[in-house]
């Protein structure tokens, strides 16, 4: 539905056509904030009516029956003044898609005005939210480099809308111009075709979940205790193991409900994936946005050849460095569990150079191999007096287009980082390391998921990689083409 005047702060672009959003959408937001605050209230009155239900219950029958009249035109009326806000602030809301930026924007009392230019956009999601389901809505996600605060959530589109407003989003954000101006000029975008790569079954994704670390670790450590608490009588302790229980189970349906369905394709505007139970979200990526992919494999997957998959890309966030095991987090993943056929399918649609002569037996070095096969950096025996297990795994290699790293013992952990991608490097050394004259190589990337270090290398090799690395990352980013995919393929094939 288009509005006839641009709000007071319209954007510099000409020709800004302002759209809104479906009418129920404050109501949708309203609704999610009410219910976190009834259920919390519930919780916190549960304790104290519970043994006075039938007094209160007495009580209310002596009550006049005006009382009860009052009562419903108290109802009535803060149902009048939700739906007077609830239009007012559906007035509010608008959004537009210019040449130059995506535009939303929405408030009464607080006015919020956000814009993503068009060529800072990672990717654009379209997520269905339980409640909005109910309704056929859906919000499409514009993600930028700016990171979690500068990105705009258009809430919300009719499914169809949803769809035809990320269409122009990335084909815009691509470099495709659009035609004259329509009643909806999102109608004249259509969507790219698709190619599906793989989908990951459910008995495939609850098998690799029984069979992660965390949930292993969890169920051995509780069988212990139940059987202590049992043999001593301390029951107290097994009460006191509920908040853990509650927590390894929300983890549980984090991922269950996250990764459900999960199916991956290739389009001419990136890489897609469909995914989620009650709430489902349909990605877009388009591969040059991806800064870094990172490769996992627990101890009890090797059992069956399986690998899981996460990237880091700039708007969508994440813990840094320090967190290895965003594993809730599911706009980062592009395999949650797979055989190593599915993971070479899904590293080809990301980096389809390697820039190695035989890239099957480098992938087999990084993922699986010690030592300096195939041309790796690796710790020297010394490194053992620090890590006992995983210093034989310690290793880097750095080829035309990539640098890759590798790591871990009980979970093997590889990452691959594109030359023009590294935002910056670092060599860490502490007390012993001196000693020792070892220094850990780090290939900062955006914040996510994937942990781009490697530790205990020579000193001397890990100050060389250094300087070369910044140079070829310097080269790199000098011979990289324009964000605009599309536009880029044009080109080249004129």
């Amino acid at each position: 539905m288009n509005q006839d005047q641009a709000p007071e702060s319209a954007p510099a672009e000409t020709a800004i056509d302002w759209r809104a959003v479906h009418v129920v959408t404050p109501l949708i937001q309203a609704i999610k904030g009410l219910a976190v605050l009834a259920a919390f209230a519930v919780w916190q009155l549960f304790d104290i009516v519970q043994d006075q239900i039938d007094e209160i219950a007495g009580s209310a029958r002596a009550l006049p029956s005006y009382v009860f009249l009052i009562v419903v035109g108290v109802i009535v009326a803060i149902i009048i003044v939700i739906g007077l806000y609830s239009f007012l602030a559906w007035r509010r809301i608008q959004y537009a898609i210019g040449e130059e930026a995506v535009y939303y924007h929405h408030g009464i009392l607080f006015r919020n005005q956000r814009h993503a230019r068009l060529n800072r956009i990672q990717a654009v999601d379209i997520v269905r939210p339980l409640l909005a389901r109910f309704f056929g809505l859906a919000a499409v996600d514009v993600q930028t480099a700016g990171g979690a605060n500068s990105n705009v959530q258009i809430q919300f589109l009719k499914e169809d809308d949803a769809q035809r407003v990320r269409n122009e989003i990335l084909a815009r954000a691509a470099g495709v111009k659009a035609g004259p101006a329509t009643p909806d000029a999102s109608a004249d975008f259509v969507e790219a075709p698709e190619r599906q790569v793989l989908n990951v079954g459910f008995g495939q994704l609850i098998t690799s979940i029984l069979m992660s670390p965390a949930l292993v670790i969890f169920t051995l450590a509780t069988v212990i205790g139940i059987v202590i608490a049992i043999a001593n009588g301390a029951w107290g302790f097994l009460f006191g193991m509920v908040p853990a229980i509650i927590g390894l189970v929300s983890w549980l349906w984090a991922r269950v409900a996250g990764e459900f369905d999960f199916t991956l394709a290739i389009s001419p505007d990136g890489i897609r994936s469909r995914h989620g139970l009650t709430e489902t979200r349909a990605q877009t990526i388009p591969p040059r946005r991806i800064q870094a992919v990172g490769i996992t494999q627990p101890m009890l997957w090797r059992l069956k050849d399986w690998w899981r998959v996460e990237v880091n890309v700039a708007g969508y966030g994440g813990s840094g460095e320090s967190d290895k095991s965003s594993t809730s987090d599911t706009k980062t993943v592009l395999l949650p569990v797979g055989s190593r056929l599915d993971l070479e399918r899904v590293l080809w649609l990301i980096v389809p150079d390697l820039g190695v002569d035989d890239p099957q037996a480098v992938i087999s070095a990084l993922l699986t191999g010690t030592g300096s096969a195939q041309g790796f950096y690796t710790a020297p025996r010394r490194a053992r007096y620090l890590d006992w297990f995983t210093w034989r795994r310690h290793g880097l290699k750095v080829t035309r287009t990539v640098l890759l790293i590798r790591g871990g013992f009980f979970v093997r952990r590889a990452a691959v980082v594109p030359h023009e991608r590294t935002q910056s490097l670092g060599i860490e050394q502490g007390p012993l390391e001196r000693a020792l004259k070892l220094a850990n190589f780090a290939a900062h990337s955006v914040s996510g998921p994937v942990y781009t270090k490697t530790h205990h290398l020579p000193e001397e090799v890990a100050l060389t990689v250094l300087v070369e690395q910044a140079e070829r990352a310097r080269i790199a980013r000098g011979h990289e083409g324009p964000e605009e995919w599309m536009r880029r393929a044009v080109s080249v094939a004129s």
